[in-house]
């Protein structure tokens, strides 16, 4: 393990942080806050704790090829320590007392989670909700991806941290070179970004409130400006862009650059994306036959808020247009589930992944199969390629270990005084990395009230969820840190 790399590699990463935090300071600017002073302090301290790094790494040689135990250490350390210096805005300023809801806050941020511990969000200053926003922008495509598409010298070997970053069982490689896949996905991303602000802008939004939102649709993330997200504007013109935007980011990205190439059929042709659309359309129309008439007295509106949270559930954005714990049963039952499933993989969503349950999907149909057939020798296929049983194993290996995380951690919050609901929907969201759940962490209320050592539980499992799973708990083994 060369660690000289790892600490280098987070210096740079730190150093990148702390000039992304001049942009919210430019906020403070414009808007003439105070919270200008908590900026220059944090941005102050973030880059010279990553000057630090790089000058006492000096020796490190970025020609020399990332083996996979350093990209997997590299990765989780450096989400760490971006997390904790990104929670020092917010614990400079005065809505924050505790260092614990800080990094609370910040890790849910960078994790595109959404769930957060503040418990009046339009009495913060501009710049720090622009901060709470910018951070999960950030976060949605990756930071790793993100340093390796602006420093192409991080490309030689960094395959590893992109393999370790990528929330995706078999992360797509789009051109022979890394960094330039880096750089196609962020154009995407930054594409699909601009167009919504501008169809929130030209539907009434503030430009400010346009781009927080925007910042926060793209990477599955949840955060909103208004204490009651989406429900503060009560308009289906908003509903239907941030809608059509959340489904977007639940799709592949490298289908969005086809489809951007000129293939329209690009989505159609992938199974994936066909049964992610498909599964979403089902659930919204039993969603919508369930709160008719018992919620909404109008279909329209009742296919109008089904809609959009079971997108933003499915998708793990977590915003909310209205309080879906006032749903009926078979609502909530939907609605769990599709914390669970997820979006696609190679989309900045979160949960399972569509890919991971199809194939599951397919191998327990062949072991029926098998049966019936016992001599018979069947291939499981997606996409007209073969899944090999090297990837079969790590995606059952996967679905052991995140229903394990679930339960293991359910009952270490349960064990701290929270309720058997709450805790299995905290838990479930912040693996899923979605947002709201339900019981006292629903839709209307937030994170506040958890016991602390629970939000540093909470943290955890928005990191090893945001990462899959792997990238975190292979620190733990004894055997990684051996020769």
């Amino acid at each position: 393990m060369r660690w000289h790399f790892i600490l280098r590699t987070m210096g740079i990463l730190l150093s990148l942080l702390g000039l992304s935090m001049t942009l919210p300071l430019l906020v403070g600017f414009i808007y003439h806050e105070q919270a200008v002073r908590i900026f220059l302090q944090s941005s102050g301290i973030t880059i010279l704790a990553g000057l630090i790094l790089i000058f006492f790494t000096k020796r490190l040689d970025f020609d020399d090829y990332i083996n996979q135990k350093e990209g997997m250490a590299t990765v989780a350390l450096a989400w760490c320590a971006i997390s904790i210096f990104g929670a020092l805005p917010f614990y400079l300023s005065p809505e924050f007392s505790l260092f614990s809801n800080a990094v609370f806050e910040s890790v849910s941020g960078f994790t595109t989670t959404g769930s957060s511990v503040m418990t009046n969000i339009e009495m913060a200053s501009k710049s720090l909700l622009f901060w709470r926003s910018l951070i999960q922008w950030l976060g949605g495509m990756g930071i790793i991806v993100l340093s390796l598409a602006v420093l192409p010298f991080l490309g030689v070997g960094g395959i590893q941290l992109y393999k370790a970053e990528v929330p995706s069982p078999e992360p797509d490689k789009l051109t022979p070179r890394l960094s330039d896949s880096a750089k196609i996905l962020w154009m995407v991303y930054l594409f699909f970004t601009l167009l919504e602000i501008g169809f929130l802008y030209a539907g009434g939004m503030p430009l400010y409130e346009s781009i927080c939102h925007a910042f926060t649709t793209l990477p599955t993330g949840g955060f909103s400006p208004k204490n009651a997200s989406i429900a503060h504007y009560n308009s289906a013109y908003f509903d239907t862009v941030i809608t059509v935007f959340m489904l977007l980011a639940g799709i592949n990205f490298s289908l969005h650059y086809q489809l951007l190439r000129g293939k329209p059929l690009a989505f159609w042709k992938d199974t994936e994306c066909r049964f992610f659309l498909g599964f979403t359309l089902i659930a919204t129309l039993l969603v919508t036959w369930d709160i008719y008439g018992s919620v909404y007295t109008s279909i329209q509106d009742a296919f109008r808020f089904a809609s959009f949270q079971v997108v933003s559930i499915i998708t793990t954005t977590g915003f909310a247009s209205a309080d879906y714990e006032k749903f009926s049963g078979l609502s909530h039952v939907l609605i769990f589930i599709c914390m669970f499933i997820g979006a696609s993989a190679g989309s900045t969503g979160g949960g399972i992944k569509c890919s991971r349950i199809i194939i599951c999907l397919k191998y327990c149909y062949r072991e029926l199969f098998k049966i019936l057939h016992p001599r018979s020798i069947s291939q499981i296929k997606m996409n007209n390629a073969i899944i090999s049983d090297e990837l079969l194993r790590s995606i059952m290996g996967f679905l052991v270990l995140y229903f394990g995380l679930f339960i293991v951690s359910s009952v270490l919050l349960a064990s701290m005084g929270v309720d058997m609901l709450t805790a299995l929907s905290a838990v479930a969201s912040c693996i899923g990395n979605i947002g709201p759940g339900f019981g006292t962490v629903g839709p209307t209320e937030n994170f506040s009230h958890l016991p602390i050592l629970g939000k540093w539980l909470l943290s955890w499992c928005m990191l090893m969820g945001r990462l899959e799973i792997y990238t975190f708990i292979i620190l733990f083994v004894p055997e990684f840190w051996k020769k």
